[in-house]
């Protein structure tokens, strides 16, 4: 009896050595999981279960302890970079993208061999072989190119065979995915993507493990593995970017006070998964104005009192779901009691019957609701809410310098007083700037202040003045036309002004002695006030008129500064 229990144990045993010798595809990927893993899962489409066997022989496994840069690619290690467009509305299509990043030098040709870019020189300096991976000659000494569905090697790691696309004898990568106990298997070059439909998947953080194999003759050996943490979520990810002119940092969330705010809100749906659905924004500001909804993604809010707020937007879209279970219907009336029932029922009613059957069948496609939500605190501000130019003018200049201008900007705001200045001079475009300039402002309760700014040479030019103060920026722009300065201009207007007072003192003073002669009586020079101006002016003309004879030194004249042509 004792021989043959251990018989039976023997045999046993041996019944389990295939069992155990062989390896899973979740054996052979890892079992990293995040906290929280549930082992079963809703099935994936596409997807196949991780319980699987997997090829060893034809694809090899890393094990623990491995240099696996050491002899699984030529020249260093390649690098695999996973990323997603997580979160993901649940229902939705996740999208997974992988690039293969090669040793330095290394870059993959339009045939999907592994060359050595030109000129480029790494640690063992110039290559005189072009290639690092030859597949394409390795696929014309082989049957890796005939197309031959029977090929032992032109399977994945599960022994399916590969997919004969167009141009599928220039993938030689093999990528498994693993996720939620599932896999999924792709041919491919060095970047591929992968799209899941999260219809099944559990809701949460979950994580994606790719593992990559090249190929190797009529194997395949591991070069890189990566992982990253994706999101499927039952609430619609929300976005919310707000901007107001003449806010000065909008990262901080402080806006300034009676101008209005644009509220822009990006909902993320990289698989347009929402395009069909009618969406509603129901905004509430939080300064009692009320409940707002639209169906516009961007509004503008206008808040007119100091202080903080606390924003809250409901976004509601309409989506495919589930369908609830149907309600259960009473039982169709026997015969007898339809008999019954006749007098009293029309003509159609085993034909709504019918059409009740028909219409449940028409809504297997059922709708629900999803939502998402964002919410904000900001705070509301006095700043500056306008500036305008409302003068400019020519400075005059004690010695005229040819092509070298003062012009005075008369500037006024509405708001708060603002403590600097900025000008900045650029071409007639507004686009390329030549000279740019700050200064601190000082003015009292009103905001009125001159900016002066020298131009070196004429042209047409575009001034962009900016008012700022701690919380608020306020712009205005204009376009100025500086004329050419000729230094002799000014003094040959003067001269040629100064010559015709001459004149005119002459004639003056001729008619003058005229009247004289013709009248010789001698009357003497009242002292009135009339008459000493009259005086006075008469002396002006003279000094004029001797002054275009003998004109000396007019520089060292008072009389010049009052004259308009003088700059």
């Amino acid at each position: 009896m004792e021989r043959l229990c251990y018989f039976l144990g023997f045999l046993l045993l041996a019944a389990r050595l295939p069992l155990d010798s062989a390896k899973r595809f979740h054996d052979a990927l890892g079992n990293e999981r995040l906290p929280g893993y549930v082992r079963n899962h809703n099935q994936l489409n596409g997807w196949s279960s991780d319980e699987n066997d997997w090829n060893e022989k034809l694809y090899p496994v890393w094990k623990r302890g491995d240099e696996k840069c050491k002899n699984s690619w030529k020249g260093g290690c390649v690098k695999a970079v996973l990323t997603s467009d997580s979160p993901a509305l649940v229902g939705s299509n996740i999208t997974f993208v992988v690039n293969l990043v090669f040793p330095r030098c290394q870059k993959e040709d339009a045939n999907g061999n592994i060359v050595y870019e030109k000129n480029c020189r790494n640690d063992t300096g110039l290559s005189a072989d072009p290639y690092v991976y030859n597949w394409t000659a390795w696929s014309e000494d082989s049957d890796w190119g005939n197309g031959s569905g029977q090929s032992q090697h032109h399977v994945f790691p599960d022994g399916r065979p590969f997919p004969h696309h167009h141009g599928w004898k220039k993938w030689n990568f093999v990528y498994v995915f693993h996720t939620l106990g599932q896999y999924f298997q792709k041919l491919g070059r060095c970047s591929v993507r992968v799209s899941l439909n999260t219809a099944n998947v559990t809701l949460g953080p979950q994580l994606m493990q790719v593992t990559v194999y090249r190929r190797h003759r009529r194997a395949y050996i591991p070069i890189a593995q990566v992982k990253d943490v994706y999101v499927v979520t039952d609430q619609i990810p929300v976005f919310v970017t707000m901007s107001q002119k003449n806010n000065r940092n909008a990262s901080d969330e402080t806006f300034l006070k009676d101008l209005p705010i644009t509220f822009d809100v990006l909902i993320h749906d990289p698989s347009h998964f929402l395009n069909e659905s009618a969406i509603d924004y129901k905004w509430n500001f939080g300064d009692n104005t009320g409940l707002f909804v639209s169906s516009n993604h961007s509004l503008n809010h206008t808040y007119v009192l100091n202080g903080t707020f606390d924003l809250n937007l409901t976004v509601q879209a309409t989506v495919p779901g589930p369908c609830p279970p149907p309600s259960p219907r009473p039982p169709k009336p026997t015969s007898s009691l339809a008999t019954t029932l006749k007098p009293y029922s029309s003509a159609p009613v085993p034909a709504s019957d019918d059409s009740l059957e028909q219409s449940e069948i028409l809504d297997e496609n059922c709708q629900i609701h999803r939502y998402g939500y964002f919410k904000a605190t900001i705070t509301i501000v006095e700043g500056i809410l306008e500036v305008n130019i409302i003068q400019m003018t020519d400075v005059p200049m004690p010695v005229p310098q040819p092509d070298n201008s003062l012009i005075d900007f008369i500037v006024t705001c509405q708001g708060t007083i603002p403590t600097e200045v900025c000008t900045i001079i650029s071409d007639p475009t507004c686009q390329i700037a030549k000279n740019a300039v700050c200064d601190p402002v000082q003015v009292g309760d009103t905001c009125l202040l001159t900016v002066r700014r020298a131009f070196s040479r004429s042209g047409t030019y575009c001034v962009n003045l900016t008012l700022g103060d701690d919380t608020s920026l306020a712009l205005t722009s204009t376009l100025i036309s500086v004329p050419g300065r000729d230094p002799a201009t000014p003094l040959r207007l003067a001269n040629g002004a100064l010559i015709s007072v001459g004149c005119l003192a002459l004639f003056v003073t001729v008619i003058v002695l005229l009247a004289y002669k013709k009248h010789k009586e001698y009357k003497p020079i009242e002292n009135s006030p009339g008459n000493v101006v009259k005086s006075k002016g008469l002396n002006v003309f003279l000094n004029h008129a001797k002054l275009v004879f003998f004109p000396g030194n007019q520089e060292k004249d008072p009389l010049l500064k009052n004259q308009p042509g003088i700059v």
